[in-house]
């Protein structure tokens, strides 16, 4: 679970600096809210270990990705939803756009393989 800490406000700016950590990496980032920061780093970190633990990979880079693309498709299905929209082929189009990024990555080693 990320965690977080309070840094003092640099040179009296509403931007107070929040330490918070995401699948065991600290990052120190900056916010009008820092209990929003934080929010929002739990949620990627919990992103990230639950596809960690759906993958079995331990390439930070691809679980990274791969939690992006959860939470766009989230996003995109909660846009629907608010326009209109029927979003209920989620686990459908998840598979599609992890199969995707399978092949672009596969891709990516072949090119460099030559």
């Amino acid at each position: 679970m990320a965690t977080a800490t309070k840094q003092p406000n640099v040179q009296g700016a509403s931007n107070g600096s929040v330490r918070v950590e995401i699948f065991d990496q600290g990052y120190n980032l900056r916010g009008t809210d820092p209990e929003y920061i934080l929010k929002l780093a739990e949620y990627v970190d919990s992103k990230m270990r639950a596809v960690a633990e759906q993958t079995h990979t331990v390439d930070t880079a691809r679980l990274a990705v791969l939690a992006a693309l959860n939470i766009a498709d989230e996003y995109h299905l909660l846009k629907r939803k608010v326009e209109g929209g029927d979003g209920s082929d989620r686990s459908n189009r998840a598979r599609q756009l992890l199969d995707a990024l399978d092949e672009v990555l596969a891709d990516g080693r072949r090119a460099g393989q030559r």
